[in-house]
């Protein structure tokens, strides 16, 4: 039978034509994100080669990187069907603190040379999200404007253990000043890890003005009108002087460091302390021992130590030496909400983001650091009802199977 055809009507036309009009571009680019790594692929385009590969990249082989994104891909998620819930709660308490999701923002340096918003992006969607920000040493805002950007965030502070003790007390007494209550000291960088990416790119910081930045730059336009409109580059807490950058990257490292200094900077810490850079039985105890109250599992994200053991892999591992009466925080790897569900379930008491963290601010600033937020929200809000999970106390180890690894 031939189709009976009719001359279109307004009427059936006019719904079907809604046009986004947004005039906003940031808004507009962000209302197609669906993931974390849309995200990134917005980053990448916006953003010159060398800062963005200073994210994106790892140490080496980049193995331990992959190694931690493969740990949650070869998950698997164990649906239960009919078992109704009418809300999801995903409030999460760490440090003394209640948070809003179980996900914090982790420390991350050179941050405005990401996109020049930088930390206080940063905490300011962590403000309106309700969950910590972390501040590096190596942050690019000092202490005490991160503080006055969001007054009712909760702010933690990260220390590098390193060989210069008045630089560290003072760092510590200004932070407690301004209001950070959790102290989190790294332990993992003895040395700074071989970055490959960075070393090709020839990466410095600030970044330098030469023929290879400035063609890379010739379509990234936004991102250097920003870059030369602020204010320089420098590790803001430290020193605002930017001919100084080397000598203190140089002198924030110092392999002869040992579990004594830690000890010290737990003597001089009046708040909550957690070890961040844990991965094994012994190291657990070993920070215990000294006045650690809580730990980070972490491989820095696999710029350190390549073929590290996976975050994933270890935190049954340090839970097990831990106790559960210790509150441990898990970090590296986590791009997607089910990957904090699988780390809740496996041990962890919260969870830190840092890659997808930059891949938002420099999507979008401000707005893409939300964007993050929610998306994570969202996809544990689902797959916590698949899942038949009301609270975050229903995750157990059941929930999910791991694949066989030969």
């Amino acid at each position: 039978m031939a189709l009976r055809r009719r001359i279109p009507r307004w009427a059936d036309l006019g719904p079907l034509l809604q046009f986004d009009l947004q005039r906003n571009r940031r808004l507009a680019r962000l209302s197609r994100v669906s993931s974390v790594e849309d995200l990134r692929r917005i980053a990448k385009r916006r953003t010159p080669t060398g800062p963005f590969d200073y994210v994106d990249g790892a140490a080496e082989s980049e193995s331990t990187h992959y190694g931690n994104r493969d740990a949650f891909g070869e998950l698997t998620f164990i649906p239960a069907i009919l078992a109704a819930n009418d809300d999801i709660d995903l409030r999460a308490t760490v440090a003394g603190e209640t948070f809003e999701l179980p996900v914090g923002i982790a420390p991350t340096g050179f941050t405005r040379m990401m996109q020049a918003e930088g930390e206080v992006a940063g905490v300011r969607a962590a403000e309106r999200a309700g969950v910590p920000f972390s501040l590096s040493t190596m942050g690019t805002q000092s202490i005490e404007d991160v503080a006055a950007a969001a007054p009712n965030a909760t702010k933690w502070f990260q220390l590098y253990l390193w060989r210069d003790r008045e630089a560290s007390l003072d760092l510590i007494q200004r932070a407690w000043a301004a209001g950070y209550r959790n102290l989190l000291v790294t332990v993992d960088t003895a040395v700074s890890g071989r970055r490959l990416r960075d070393v090709r790119n020839g990466l410095s910081v600030p970044p330098k003005l030469t023929i290879g930045t400035v063609l890379d730059a010739s379509y990234r336009p936004e991102w250097w009108f920003n870059f030369l409109t602020t204010d320089p580059l420098t590790f803001a807490s430290l020193s605002d002087d930017t001919s100084s950058l080397a000598a203190l990257v140089n002198g924030m490292f110092d392999p002869t460091l040992s579990m004594e200094d830690l000890a010290w900077i737990r003597e001089q810490w009046p708040g909550k302390l957690f070890v961040k850079g844990v991965l094994t039985a012994e190291d657990t105890q070993r920070s215990l021992d000294n006045g650690a109250d809580g730990l980070v599992v972490s491989n820095h994200g696999g710029r350190q130590l390549d073929r590290a053991p996976t975050s994933f892999d270890a935190l049954p591992v340090v839970r097990a030496a831990a106790g559960d009466d210790v509150e441990i925080i898990l970090d590296s790897g986590i791009m997607h909400g089910a990957d904090i569900l699988a780390a809740l379930a496996y041990g962890a008491d919260f969870t830190l983001i840092g890659r997808a963290y930059l891949y938002g601010l420099m999507a979008a600033g401000e707005a893409g650091v939300r964007k993050v937020l929610e998306l994570l929200e969202a996809q544990m809000r689902v797959t916590m009802h698949l899942m038949g999970a009301a609270t975050l106390a229903d995750l157990n180890p059941d929930m999910i199977r791991r694949a066989e690894r030969g």
